[in-house]
């Protein structure tokens, strides 16, 4: 089924208001989105950007359908909830999270050879959970921390004041991502992000899409 952006497009940097902010490295992968209902106790559908299945037997086979290229999500998606991870009794048994109607993960499904949302067939892929948004609003990035860290997220590389040279030193690689990093703080009690990638990813993407490289940069 087709539905409005799971999740929001990232603004770049050129007009960020963050003033104290986490940056985290961005994932170069494919967005898959996982709706827990807490009230029920079970996941109720999940689906990339652009669409949403039943947390089913049926809605897989529906899944699958629609993105032949991503069958191996399962294996993902088992090694994220299986029983040493624990998220699902942690969702269950968690005081925070009792009284939430909704919660949604935002995941990014991906592999060492990813690149612009396309894998390569032989890859071990990984599903890494970046956000989470609990009753329509997405948790700051020290909740976020805190809460989901054990059970496997972005690598921070970063914490402090937002300025210009954090702008600088990603794009000259001064971290060790490969896409960029996706920068988020609190602004009036709302969550902002803004996404800053290294030079030279842009340039791989000039190199591979040649005129349409801006729709796959920022």
């Amino acid at each position: 089924m087709k539905i409005k952006l799971a999740y929001p497009k990232i603004p770049d940097a050129l007009h960020c208001s963050l003033k104290q902010c986490v940056a985290f490295e961005k994932l170069d992968g494919t967005l898959i989105h996982i709706v827990w209902k807490p009230q029920l106790g079970y996941f109720e559908s999940f689906g990339t950007r652009r669409d949403s299945f039943p947390f089913l037997e049926e809605g897989f086979d529906q899944f699958d359908k629609a993105h032949p290229w991503l069958h191996s999500l399962w294996y993902g998606i088992g090694e994220l909830w299986d029983q040493e991870s624990k998220l699902e009794e942690f969702l269950t048994n968690s005081e925070r999270f009792k009284s939430c109607q909704e919660i949604i993960f935002f995941a990014e499904y991906f592999g060492p050879n990813s690149f612009a949302g396309s894998h390569q067939v032989g890859d071990k892929m990984q599903l890494v959970i970046f956000d989470v948004q609990v009753d329509g609003a997405m948790l700051p990035p020290d909740q976020f921390i805190e809460l989901f860290e054990p059970f496997g997220i972005p690598k921070v590389v970063y914490k402090g004041k937002f300025s210009g040279q954090l702008f600088i030193d990603v794009r000259n690689g001064k971290y060790d991502v490969k896409e960029g990093v996706v920068v988020k703080g609190v602004v009036s009690g709302k969550v902002q992000m803004v996404k800053i990638k290294t030079q030279a990813y842009l340039d791989k993407l000039r190199e591979t899409f040649k005129d349409n490289w801006k729709e796959y940069g920022e």
